[in-house]
């Protein structure tokens, strides 16, 4: 995983202030370090303290600048609320201990759980306990199949991620008058619905110019490999016209590869909106002209979600006086005319 342009950090799930939580990558801060939590606003409404609730929460270890900052939100969002109290549980990326570690919080009867899956399909049935148990589930971004599994779900678009990418790329290539351009897309794990969602969303955005896919390739979302793909890629492609790296992490990998080899006659479109993307973006200096977001505010997002859910409120912006059951985040195209204004909202990888 949008505010302000992204609907996440910037929803109005307190009073009717637009309030956002995220990590800050400005340079002037420490490289992973949160962001100050902003103050509550003092006007009234859902972000004055109310009752105290304990928020459970549970996700993969930080192995990826992304999830890092998942992890690095959700305490700094539940510092700003005097009326939470946080419980993490050690992060993991082992299926059965994650599994534990939220069979503890069940135990511990808190009062809602924001629980980010390693695969959501396998932790589907400790959710649906802690639900039976009377725990409401705010599911973050990877979803459970069952919907009796979680109260309400919030994450990004995959889909949308593609077709923000595709968009980008066509309307550049078509603009410059190519005719049949060749299209690099490096993937993250290809038998991901994540990933495939993002490529089939990239591929139909294409085919409204008349493009298609060169070639792809997936690179596990890891430095390492993104460097290899790319390397391989650009090996066996003597001329690219664009390439689409589905993630800023494993694109510090593919940078280096492309920086290494040379080649700078094709531009270059990132993946969730790191830090590191957006500051080359910013320079201007390499063949990266933009990312498409899947920001990890969204974290801050379902903490705010979690403790409105627990004292029974809505959101008051809308009507209704419950929280969504589902809320999917837009994916928005960073470039260098708009690049300050999303700079605070990134990542390090």
């Amino acid at each position: 995983m949008k505010r302000r342009g992204f609907l996440v950090g910037g929803a109005v799930l307190g009073a009717g202030t637009l309030v956002s939580a995220c990590t800050s990558n400005e340079p002037a801060a420490t490289a992973n370090s949160p962001a100050p939590a902003p103050a509550a606003t003092a006007t009234g409404g859902n972000d004055q303290p109310g009752t105290k609730v304990v928020i459970g929460f549970s996700a993969p270890a930080a192995d990826h600048g992304w999830i890092a900052a998942i992890a690095k939100n959700a305490e700094a969002t539940a510092k700003q609320y005097p009326d939470i109290e946080f419980k993490p549980v050690e992060p993991t990326n082992d299926i059965n201990a994650q599994i534990s570690a939220v069979e503890s919080l069940i135990q511990a009867k808190v009062n809602a759980l924001v629980l980010l899956p390693n695969d959501g399909q396998q932790l589907n049935q400790v959710a649906l306990a802690a639900t039976a148990a009377g725990i409401p589930v705010i599911n973050l971004d990877r979803i459970f199949p069952d919907k009796l599994a979680y109260r309400t779900w919030i994450g990004g678009d995959n889909y949308g991620m593609g077709v923000a990418a595709g968009h980008y790329i066509g309307k550049k290539l078509k603009d410059k008058g190519v005719s049949n351009p060749v299209i690099v897309e490096i993937q993250g794990i290809a038998t991901l619905p994540l990933t495939q969602d993002r490529s089939k969303g990239f591929e139909d955005a294409l085919k409204t110019y008349g493009f298609s896919v060169t070639a792809k390739q997936d690179a596990q979302f890891t430095v390492e490999t993104g460097n290899e793909v790319a390397t391989s890629l650009l090996q066996a492609h003597k001329k690219i016209d664009a390439l689409w790296n589905h993630d800023d992490d494993q694109g510090v990998g593919v940078l280096a590869a492309i920086k290494e080899s040379g080649r700078n006659e094709f531009f270059m479109v990132g993946g969730a909106g790191s830090a590191n993307a957006m500051r080359e973006i910013q320079a201007g200096s390499s063949v990266l002209e933009a990312t498409v977001t899947y920001s990890p505010t969204m974290a801050s997002s379902a903490i705010k979600l979690a403790r409105l859910v627990a004292q029974g409120k809505g959101m008051t912006d809308l009507v209704e006086t419950q929280v969504p059951q589902s809320i999917t985040l837009a994916s928005e195209t960073i470039t260098k005319e708009n690049v300050e204004k999303y700079l605070p909202l990134g990542f390090e990888s």
